[in-house]
């Protein structure tokens, strides 16, 4: 039998709202299995610190419009029930590639929902969009108005297990898919393989929502458009953090440096405090390319980033929220 962690978070605190939650309880209660993604706090948690804010901009400007809302890779669900009390929405699905994960997750948002009997909850097992594409024959309406996903992007090493560690929320492993090289290179199979796909599962007016690591060129990230037709890539929201758990983060991609991937870039905390300062959540998508261009000549490489990190300096790296859309909708 798995090994279970009961993690309880405080829905104001987590979301950063002053009210008190309308749709999911004040205090969560969360279930999360041995080889599920590990919540952190808030700043080492990237759903809450990068993907939770560009969500409350889609609010903000599609206010009530949200019926409906899938997470790809969600792991314990807590994704789902944030984004359950930002947009009140009806309609929610998770998956993940392993089943049990997939059950305690729809265990974990009806137990925390307000009202579960007015929401349809439902999970399905399986890769991307896979397990969707294996229900269209169904009478259930497999498109959404949000899909977020935040697929890993560091390979899996040769001797780990993808079932039995906490690695599929950021090990990618092998792909037998097409994927063009300056996509492999830079580590987004995974990302390429869900926007290429989303088109047959996003609503009229829907959107794609991916979580990247901006340890990869703003131009790597948005080649991606000019590989995969019919979709409109936005830089949506641009941000940066530090994470306390950064050691093995550091360590994964100066590995990946090694064979020929990347080049992975870090930065030191006080170059990207002053690069981001006064940038507020809704420019930053529309600044981050002069905001990159401004740290240009302050990039450290994972290698050299792995050295100062274990001489005691504080070592970050910048998110990026992509927003895809179908251009011929």
């Amino acid at each position: 039998m798995a090994d279970v962690i009961y993690q309880k978070i405080n829905t104001s605190e987590y979301l950063n709202i002053k009210s008190k939650p309308v749709h999911v309880k004040e205090q969560l209660e969360i279930k999360i299995l041995d080889n599920s993604f590990l919540p952190g706090a808030k700043d080492d948690d990237w759903f809450a610190h990068s993907a939770l804010p560009a969500l409350k901009l889609i609010e903000k400007e599609r206010p009530g419009e949200i019926k409906s809302f899938l997470s790809i890779g969600s792991g314990p669900g807590l994704d789902v029930l944030a984004s359950a009390e930002v947009f009140g929405s009806k309609k929610l699905v998770l998956t993940d590639l392993h089943e049990n994960i997939v059950e305690s997750g729809v265990q974990n948002v009806k137990a925390n929902l307000l009202e579960p009997e007015k929401v349809k909850v439902n999970g399905y097992t399986g890769d991307i969009f896979e397990p969707l594409r294996n229900r269209t024959n169904s009478n259930e309406n497999q498109r959404f108005d949000i899909i977020y996903e935040n697929l890993p992007n560091i390979p899996l090493a040769e001797n780990e297990d993808i079932n039995k560690l906490r690695s599929s929320s950021r090990c990618l492993e092998k792909r037998s898919e097409d994927i063009p090289k300056e996509i492999k290179d830079a580590l987004l199979d995974l990302h390429y393989l869900a926007i290429k796909q989303v088109h047959e599962f996003l609503n009229k007016n829907g959107a794609l929502i991916s979580l990247i690591s901006g340890v990869i060129p703003i131009d790597t990230i948005k080649s991606l458009e000019k590989y995969i037709d019919g979709v409109k890539i936005d830089i949506y929201y641009y941000n940066w953090n530090i994470q306390t758990s950064f050691y093995s983060v550091i360590n994964d991609y100066a590995k990946q440096e090694e064979h020929g991937y990347g080049p992975f870039i870090f930065y030191r905390e006080n170059d990207l405090k002053k690069a981001f300062e006064g940038v507020s959540d809704s420019e930053s998508g529309k600044k981050a390319r002069d905001i990159e261009k401004s740290l240009a000549d302050k990039r450290i490489t994972a290698t050299e980033a792995l050295k100062r990190f274990n001489q005691g300096e504080n070592i970050g790296y910048t998110i990026t929220i992509l927003k895809t859309t179908i251009i011929d909708q």
